[in-house]
């Protein structure tokens, strides 16, 4: 009984870890439990090496980034994770998106995002 257990735990693809900007993670920290827990799945899926359905590229941002954007209460509640800058998942931003901006994400968000992008990268080298 035992080999077989082994093998099985052989068998489980190996996840990624997950890593948060500070900022990032205080932010994602006041969003309602419900779309935590909805971004949180999707992390998960990530870290094992997949995409979540509600995970879509983000233009602009290079390749590897990517947003989860979670509707909620009129607004959305949005996380931006890269997963081609270093052995680890980075999440790099977590935001409300008020539903006056429309669907577009705010300038000054995405100017946030590709400055936590390229300190990110430098840091890592």
């Amino acid at each position: 009984m035992d080999s077989a257990h082994d093998w099985r735990v052989s068998m489980t693809p190996k996840t990624r870890p997950v890593s948060w900007i500070k900022a990032a993670l205080k932010d994602f920290e006041t969003f309602p439990q419900e779309a935590r827990s909805i971004c949180l799945a999707a992390l998960t899926i990530a870290a094992a090496g997949g995409k979540a359905d509600i995970a879509k590229p983000m233009h602009g941002m290079g390749s590897g980034v990517f947003e989860i954007a979670q509707p909620f209460g009129g607004d959305a509640y949005c996380l931006v994770y890269a997963v081609q800058i270093a052995a680890d998942i980075w999440v790099v931003h977590a935001f409300q998106k008020k539903s006056t901006t429309g669907v577009k994400t705010p300038k000054r968000e995405l100017d946030l995002i590709l400055e936590r992008l390229k300190k990110l990268k430098e840091m890592l080298r």
